[in-house]
């Protein structure tokens, strides 16, 4: 099995090129794909900090590459985005594909404990794999400079793995995440099936409970909440994140953004936003 990334297409983007690689994954057990835009190299030594995106249900690697346009503001700040895929993919589980908010497209960015699903295993995928494969095959990225984020179930993922893992990302940022999913149906659909009944095993993967134990944060934690998301008050549920910071002491700034719904024309609205919040903790201005 080819587990170094083998390159598929490439583009060029503001200078750049938005290249997708797949390679075979020991941790999900399948093959992947996930894009990766380079910026623009001002010399052939230039090392660039990478900021990684975690995708919500239904996605592939390519939405946001796609649809965000956050490439304009990565090229002029020297940041390279990596893109990965939302779940493991081809391995024809039972029932894998039956709905669109569990199983294929809807990993959830957690290490499944039930064995019908043990292959789903993203959050080692995006914490562990993916990182090691980038160092070791792309001399240009610096993968010791890295920060993370994410829109709705990818801004569940981007918040728990950066609160768990605060000495690997420089900053976090989500767009409409889940951030209570103990508490939500999604959240609830998701963890039952993939990690079983016992509700503390769902704790160690829910923002608002994981803020009162990892809290010591160096950059604020940027949310932008689109307030005519149709998710936002059975799904989303911002304010109980809100609240957990404002216990925690934890700096968050949530902008609830009239008129905004849960699509990627929301996300690319405020894309250089997000950017300029990673590329400061990135100190590369």
């Amino acid at each position: 099995m080819e587990t170094k990334p083998t390159e598929i297409s490439s583009s060029k983007m503001f200078g750049g090129y938005n290249k997708r690689y797949k390679h075979f994954s020991p941790t999900l057990g399948c093959s992947m794909t996930f894009y990766i835009y380079f910026p623009p190299s001002p010399t052939s030594s230039s090392k660039f900090p990478v900021l990684y995106w975690l995708s919500g249900l239904t996605c592939t690697d390519e939405n946001f590459i796609t649809k965000s346009g956050a490439q304009r503001a990565a090229s002029s700040e020297g940041i390279a985005l990596i893109a990965p895929d939302t779940s493991p993919r081809g391995l024809n589980v039972e029932g894998e594909a039956d709905s669109w908010d569990f199983g294929v497209g809807a990993g959830f960015y957690l290490n499944a404990t039930q064995e019908k699903w043990k292959n789903w295993r993203m959050y080692d995928y995006v914490v562990k794999e993916l990182p090691k494969l980038l160092s070791e095959n792309f001399p240009q990225l610096d993968t010791s400079r890295a920060s993370i984020f994410g829109h709705s179930m990818g801004g569940h993922g981007a918040l728990t793995i950066y609160l768990k893992n605060l000495d690997k990302y420089k900053s976090v940022s989500a767009y409409s995440p889940v951030v209570n999913p103990i508490n939500c149906p999604w959240g609830q659909k998701a963890f039952t099936n993939y990690l079983g009944s016992n509700k503390a095993d769902w704790e160690e993967y829910d923002a608002t409970f994981l803020i009162s134990k990892f809290h010591d944060l160096s950059a604020t934690i940027l949310i932008d909440q689109g307030d005519d998301d149709k998710f936002l008050h059975d799904q989303l549920l911002p304010h109980k994140f809100e609240e957990a910071c404002k216990n925690a002491n934890v700096p968050l700034l949530l902008r609830l953004q009239p008129g905004y719904d849960h699509s990627y024309y929301f996300i690319a609205t405020f894309i250089d936003d997000h950017i300029r919040h990673h590329a400061q903790a990135l100190s590369l201005k």
